[in-house]
């Protein structure tokens, strides 16, 4: 009878991949895709922002350091309220009921933050943050149940891919940021000759508007879609404890045979309350694990997003502010966000959706840290020098993107939701990713104090970013590889899935064995030193 019962989760795990498995990576990505969007395009706004509100300060286009923080943080508080919020609810009121809101609370949120008027500068930047912090609150959602609905319908054989393609679409989202911004100052540009200095700051004010605003354009394409999605199989049938409307859903939408007479489930796993002595027992070195490594690659991951216009400024990568128009400045950071997001975050991120699944997400992590932690100590140890080499600064930065996104970046996303049982999975994804905000909220402000060009603090901070990196990758131990099981097996939730021998945590793939691992790692640390003695001025020109 409990083999009958559990036919509805085999029936998931063994299902073979069709148009579904696409259609709901579209759905749960275009979400991804709006997080991004919203998230990051404000790295393209701030310096125009400062040269419009704040017109005296110098260099042009400097917010004053408390302004700025707040307008690049206050998004970040608002998406850990939202993670933390919106995690619980998802496995109390059902993933789907959930779902609905965090869009439309984004869409309207996109909308609004771009209305930011007022009489004075300060009401201004107040309405902003406001609109801001409830935009964050619902991209927050996003995160614990994208995850969860994607990890929940896919088979286990191609989950990790799945999930890494919904996460992304984050690396599209960020193209696109750049991509609107270009557009919208271009198109800007083409009429400021001739104008005066007032015509242009108010030509300027609605670009940034607009390009805020665009956000709101993909969460509407996306709303009808998740409307229509089917509350996942796993929650209606461990959760709400109801197999029969489990199987009809997934016979629905999946072609799959399952019958429809099961009745209830009844989980053997015994019952017991999150964060209780049991759960701490069970999965405590599994959450300190996701959230450890969330919290740390994070302080890292947003510190280089949002204040990149910084570091491209200290490298002579974009023109100082100076030599040129707001509008145009707009337009060349935004090129350089556009480059960066091509030949690096994009490539990253689709290398862990082809790789995920076969090397696993234990050494895709680890290596990821590693080698984070290792271009950042280049570019600490040889600063003076690629300060002057504005592209070899870029390229070794471009590779800390890389391994970010072929690493922990799409990691962290993927275990959470694949390490906890399904009544306390969307609470702990929104946990452990509440903590990954918490660390990017530590970046912004600690991080982005040290970026500041009136501080002369860049070395210091990226020497702390590679600390930071190094930390991660010793973490990432307390995290096990999960690749090729059920979530069932994982988790433990059913003692005939969840016996001893298939709970039994592996950190390596199984074509790996250990000596033959860290005979990898000792070439790697051989090789990178071979590069790093080589990394002179003349032979790096050369």
């Amino acid at each position: 009878m409990a083999k009958k019962q559990l036919d509805v989760l085999t029936a998931l795990d063994a299902a073979k991949t069709q148009w579904y498995h696409f259609t709901a990576i579209v759905i749960a990505g275009m979400g991804f895709f709006t997080d991004a969007y919203d998230l990051f395009s404000i790295t393209t706004v701030t310096k125009l922002l400062g040269r419009i509100y704040y017109p005296h300060n110098s260099p042009p286009g400097l917010l004053p350091r408390n302004v700025l923080s707040a307008v690049t943080g206050v998004a970040l508080c608002g998406t850990l309220a939202g993670q933390l919020f919106f995690g619980y609810m998802g496995d109390k009121l059902g993933r789907k009921k959930v779902y609905a809101m965090t869009l439309m609370l984004m869409g309207v949120c996109s909308i609004t933050q771009g209305l930011s008027f007022s009489s004075n500068r300060e009401g201004v930047m107040v309405t902003l943050c406001f609109f801001r912090f409830w935009l964050g609150f619902g991209i927050g959602g996003d995160y614990p149940l994208s995850a969860t609905i994607m990890s929940e319908y896919a088979n286990k054989k191609t989950r990790g891919a799945f999930l890494a393609a919904v996460f992304a679409m984050q690396g599209f989202g960020i193209l696109a940021g750049g991509m609107v911004a270009l557009i919208v100052s271009a198109a800007f540009r083409k009429y400021e000759r001739g104008l005066s200095h007032t015509q242009i700051s108010h030509q300027a004010d609605y670009v940034w508007r607009i390009i805020l605003m665009f956000g709101a354009l993909p969460a509407a394409l996306t709303f009808y879609w998740r409307m229509k999605m089917p509350e996942t199989a796993r929650y209606t049938a461990l959760v709400a404890k109801n197999a029969s409307k489990a199987a009809a859903d997934m016979s629905r939408v999946l072609r799959v045979d399952i019958e429809e007479n099961q009745g209830k489930i009844q989980s053997n796993e015994p019952e017991f309350r999150l964060l209780s002595v049991q759960f701490l027992r069970r999965h405590g070195q599994h959450l300190l694990g996701t959230t450890s490594t969330w919290f740390l690659l994070d302080i890292a991951f947003y510190s280089q997003n949002l204040f990149q216009k910084e570091m491209f400024a200290a490298v002579g990568w974009i023109h100082k502010s100076s030599t040129m128009g707001a509008i145009h400045e707009v337009q060349m950071i935004a090129w350089a966000q556009v480059r960066i997001a091509m030949v690096s975050i994009i490539p990253g991120y689709w290398c862990t959706v082809f790789l995920i699944d076969i090397i696993g997400r234990f050494v895709i992590q680890l290596v990821g840290f590693f080698f984070m932690s290792f271009f950042m100590f280049v570019l600490t140890i040889k600063f003076d020098y690629f300060k002057d080499n504005g592209i070899g600064f870029i390229v070794l930065y471009a590779f800390t993107f890389f391994f970010a996104n072929f690493g922990p970046n799409s990691t962290t996303f993927i275990v959470p939701a694949e390490l906890f049982p399904a009544r306390f999975r969307s609470t702990c994804h929104g946990i452990s990713a509440a903590m990954g905000k918490l660390g990017a909220i530590v970046g912004a402000f600690g991080a982005g104090y040290l970026a500041d060009p009136k501080q002369g603090h860049l070395k210091t901070a990226l020497t702390i970013l590679a600390f930071t990196n190094a930390l991660g990758f010793v973490f990432t131990f307390l995290v096990p590889e999960t690749n090729g099981r059920s979530l069932e097996e994982i988790s433990g939730e059913n003692d005939d899935l969840g016996s001893k021998q298939s709970r039994r945590v592996d950190h390596l793939p199984s074509f790996l064995n250990k000596d033959l691992f860290v005979k990898e790692i000792e070439y790697a640390i051989v090789l990178l030193h071979c590069i790093f003695e080589s990394l002179t001025a003349e032979q790096f020109v050369a």
